[in-house]
């Protein structure tokens, strides 16, 4: 890969990953200079990077300026419908294919995100490196990139549903169903599981969104 080919690459991954992490959230207006200044590369790279958030519709145009998108309560649920079929495909095919390896990696994520219950913002983390995880053990490179182009989506949201009460504990468990199913070879369960897990998220994220609504 070329220098200026790296240098799109690492601008595009780490402004991804700022509004990723909620260093800007929807709404916020990103400018050249100053991303460049931040994150230590010229504009070229970081105007280019612009030009492909715009493009997978994660930034939208206000005037001459970009900013961050953010999804209506349509767009939202046609993602978590979306979501919910691919991540349920992802593991009825990782109960066919994930090696015993995979399997262990997902019982020790499971195991060890325990500790992370009282901070949500670590603990959102480690959820998408378990939902990666089970994508990867499908073993379908196809659904992969689509899956990855759906949690790319994701970044839109500001907040995230485990930071409601008790919901970080249920979702663990959700994991540990989806990883047992996975472990006994059992498709349909593991499909089911991981759909259920996606229905509870989203209704979570509703009940909050309506919460916020309601106190403006």
């Amino acid at each position: 890969m070329s220098d200026a080919r790296a240098g799109q690459t690492d601008a595009y991954a780490m402004i991804l990953q700022a509004i990723d992490t909620g260093l800007y959230k929807p709404g916020d207006r990103l400018v050249e200079s100053e991303l460049a200044e931040r994150f230590g590369v010229s504009r070229t790279p970081i105007r280019e990077a612009l030009q492909r958030l715009e493009t997978q519709s994660l930034l939208i145009r206000d005037g001459r300026s970009l900013i961050v998108a953010s999804l209506d309560h349509n767009q939202l649920a046609e993602l978590y419908v979306v979501r919910a079929e691919l991540e349920g495909l992802a593991a009825r095919l990782a109960a066919r294919h994930a090696t015993e390896e995979e399997v262990r990696v997902l019982r020790a994520m499971v195991a060890e995100d325990r500790a992370l219950l009282a901070d949500p913002a670590a603990l959102s983390r480690a959820n998408r490196r378990f939902h990666k995880q089970v994508h990867l053990a499908s073993h379908n490179r196809y659904l992969v990139q689509q899956l990855d182009l759906v949690h790319r989506s994701m970044a839109l949201l500001a907040s995230t549903s485990l930071a409601a009460e008790g919901r970080g504990a249920r979702a663990l468990a959700e994991h540990q169903a989806i990883v047992d199913a996975i472990a006994a070879g059992e498709g349909e369960a593991a499909y089911a599981a991981l759909k259920k897990h996606i229905s509870q998220a989203f209704e979570t994220r509703l009940k909050l969104d309506a919460e916020s609504n309601d106190r403006l």
